[in-house]
């Protein structure tokens, strides 16, 4: 009894180390006055309809000591694309499993999505990207639960974004991505 006690406590304590994401960062520095570290963009949702196709991405930073989210929107189409703003009323509510909502916080004032042009491919794009602070209230449950529905709203308008369990990507066909646990794997990588 007691070996086979001994052998599930081995395969749990290696199953739970197998599920241990390990941190990386786009950049990562640390010297006498500043430290500021970055973990790469990560798919939260993808949308693919005709010519048009959308991401949204997270990273989350810190810098010295204060952990922000990073949000960047990720916009391609053939057809025009109107500029997506956020203003300092802007905010991203995270509704997660226990019910609970979390509110981040936009950390700068009014900010435009870049609009280019892709000649080759005739394509337009729309890049946004802003940082948005974490609220005390709701922290350590971003830590616990998974993430239900991210809103996000804009200066002008309010979307919402339903989480999956998985997202396999229809653009970024390796990778498989969790986007209801992002803040479960990722948040200890900034603290």
């Amino acid at each position: 009894m007691r070996k086979l006690f001994l052998s599930l406590f081995f395969f749990l304590s290696l199953y739970s180390y197998s599920q241990t994401i390990k941190c990386e960062y786009d950049y990562d520095e640390k010297t006498d006055s500043t430290l500021i570290k970055k973990t790469p963009d990560y798919l939260i949702h993808e949308n693919v309809f005709g010519t048009t196709s959308t991401f949204v991405f997270f990273s989350l930073v810190n810098s010295d000591g204060t952990p922000y989210l990073n949000l960047h929107i990720l916009k391609k189409s053939k057809d025009f694309i109107k500029a997506t703003c956020v203003n300092a009323a802007s905010r991203i509510f995270i509704q997660l499993s226990n019910g609970k909502i979390v509110t981040l916080i936009n950390s700068s004032d009014e900010n435009c999505s870049n609009l280019t042009y892709n000649s080759a491919e005739r394509d337009n794009i729309s890049i946004l990207n802003s940082y948005f602070l974490f609220a005390k209230d709701g922290y350590e449950d971003l830590k616990k639960y998974p993430i239900t529905l991210v809103r996000i709203k804009f200066a002008s308008e309010t979307i919402d974004y339903i989480m999956h369990k998985e997202l396999k990507s229809d653009t970024f066909k390796e990778t498989v991505y969790n986007p209801e646990n992002y803040f479960i794997n990722y948040l200890k990588c900034v603290e």
